[in-house]
């Protein structure tokens, strides 16, 4: 609600709080969106290794549109960037998406 001010204040800041909460229980919708926080920088600083990394994720949870949003960011990505991210991810689900 908070990303579109849909009854409440557009504020990307509390979007980017609510969207990591559901994230971090496995919700992939949250994951995707969370992976758009970062790679547009709302909320938050722009990070293409932690988009990339939310969508990887999001990708393994089902989200269509995240695998098509890891191709198209890691053209614009180094391939050590796309190796960090993808360790992320990895130490992302050891830690059953927990702090990451």
């Amino acid at each position: 609600m908070y990303a579109n001010g849909k009854g409440v204040p557009e504020d990307d800041k509390q979007a980017v709080k609510w969207y990591r909460l559901a994230a971090e229980q496995g919700v992939a919708n949250a994951q995707y969106n969370l992976g758009v926080m970062y790679e547009r920088g709302d909320g938050v600083p722009e990070d293409k290794v932690l988009a990339y990394m939310w969508w990887n994720l999001a990708a393994a949870n089902g989200i269509e549109d995240a695998s098509t949003n890891k191709g198209i960011i890691t053209k614009r990505m180094t391939s050590s960037q796309i190796a960090e991210a993808q360790k992320l991810s990895g130490e992302c689900l050891k830690k059953n998406y927990k702090n990451c």
